[in-house]
């Protein structure tokens, strides 16, 4: 596919009745594990993950590194990929045009709870960016109104999550990501409030299942950097195993 054939499938699935799963990856071994199940309709990349493969803090992530990561998964799967774009790097039109140039169709970019007017100033910079570059780019803009709301009232901070959607969208993006909402009634005045298939969660333990969240009217479902943390136990455990009896499981699959 093209990256203007990608950008419009991820802008299908992300239109699409179903809620989209992205299970997110780190590097090119990863992605193509993922991308080889059949349930597998696009890559997202988790930042965290691939700051920590890299040896740095999240949010401490160079760009030139983290599209270096990206650049490697784009070209080991042929599926749309949208990459972790953290706070766009002090450009976010900039450092979304130099995605696109390695070949992503979509992004997470988040506020950090920056002023209401910079917050939007930055989506419309990204939309602009994406247009000269003449891809249909899908912007999964992040508020963390809820994660970084503080001591304040959960009501004011999900009121504050809706007015930022809500002008993120005019603005452009694609979607609302709002990491945090984990329980039915946040989210059901997320999506009220921001509208039907535009909000976008991330998937904890211990919260609504995709299908409930896909109930509730919720667009796509991320899981961040705790399928690293998965892959990482597996990896724990199975030294520990070998510190005993010294044998790799015979079940062991190949490496593609």
């Amino acid at each position: 596919m093209s990256i203007q054939d990608k950008a419009a499938r991820l802008k299908s699935l992300h239109e699409a009745p179903e809620i989209l799963r992205v299970v997110n990856v780190w590097d090119a071994v990863s992605a193509r594990t993922v991308a080889d199940l059949p349930g597998t309709r696009a890559i997202a990349t988790a930042g965290h993950s691939i700051a920590a493969s890299h040896g740095y803090a999240d949010g401490e992530l160079p760009l030139e590194v983290n599209l270096d990561a990206v650049a490697r998964i784009v070209d080991a799967v042929d599926l749309p990929v949208t990459a972790d774009l953290d706070a766009g790097y002090g450009d976010p039109g900039d450092a979304v045009r130099r995605a696109i140039g390695v070949g992503v169709v979509g992004a997470n970019v988040e506020d950090r709870l920056a002023p209401f007017s910079d917050s939007v100033a930055a989506v419309e910079s990204i939309v602009r960016a994406a247009e000269a570059e003449g891809v249909a780019f899908q912007l999964n803009a992040r508020t963390d109104a809820i994660v970084r709301g503080g001591d304040r009232a959960l009501s004011e901070s999900i009121d504050d999550a809706i007015a930022r959607g809500r002008a993120f969208l005019d603005a452009g993006a694609s979607l609302v990501f709002v990491p945090g909402a984990v329980d039915r009634d946040t989210v059901s005045k997320l999506v009220a409030g921001i509208g039907e298939r535009k909000v976008s969660v991330i998937g904890l333990p211990g919260a609504l299942t995709a299908a409930e969240y896909e109930a509730l009217g919720v667009a796509r479902i991320s899981y961040g950097p705790l399928t690293q943390r998965v892959a990482l136990r597996a990896l724990r455990d199975l030294a520990t195993d070998l510190y005993g009896s010294g044998v790799i499981p015979q079940d062991t699959p190949e490496l593609n």
